[in-house]
């Protein structure tokens, strides 16, 4: 694949989660949050990674909320130059602060430097190989590389589940891509 290809497929998906209606919007990320909490109340993980969500990037506040209420250690990504992430932990969702490239991130400076037991992944497309298509920075290829021994979930709508995306050396395979088909999502048109 090209990286005109690359970049065709970023704005496709960009316009179809664009058109999603509130309504689906709010029941397929209220899943995506219960299920995700399954997952981290059946593991018993202590440590998660997750970003915060921006430009209609499925909504995982409330995921947030509950583990910060259950003394679940919440890390969160601050994007640097060259291609870097600082991760922070958020002790509260009222302390965020804007970032660049519109990105959110803890405002505080506590940064967190230990092992995960749970990343949680954006993405704009995934396959069945588990492989993702980002935004095109390579932030998250570099910290997945660096992050054995936790596992590495991507979530996403329906639609985001292509037939291959493209894959380079760097590249990360998640251990789960997180998808309900059984869900319906229409389209505003």
């Amino acid at each position: 694949m090209t990286a005109g290809s690359k970049k065709e497929l970023r704005q496709l998906m960009l316009a179809k989660r664009s058109l999603i209606p509130n309504a689906d919007k709010r029941v397929y990320d209220g899943w995506i949050c219960q299920e995700l909490l399954k997952l981290i109340t059946k593991n018993g993980f202590k440590i998660v990674h997750t970003y915060l969500p921006m430009r209609g990037e499925i909504n995982l506040y409330p995921m947030i909320e509950e583990l910060l209420r259950n003394d679940i250690t919440v890390v969160c990504p601050k994007t640097l130059p060259n291609r870097k992430l600082e991760n922070r932990v958020l002790l509260s969702l009222d302390e965020i602060e804007k970032g660049v490239f519109g990105t959110l991130h803890p405002a505080n400076l506590n940064k967190y430097t230990g092992r995960y037991d749970l990343i949680i992944v954006p993405g704009l497309a995934f396959d069945h190989t588990r492989y993702r298509l980002g935004y095109g920075g390579g932030y998250y290829d570099g910290f997945l590389a660096e992050q054995n021994g936790a596992q590495k979930i991507g979530i996403c709508y329906p639609f985001q589940e292509v037939a291959s995306v493209p894959i380079e050396p760097h590249d990360v395979r998640l251990d789960t891509v997180l998808i309900n088909k059984n869900l319906s999502i229409k389209f505003k048109l």
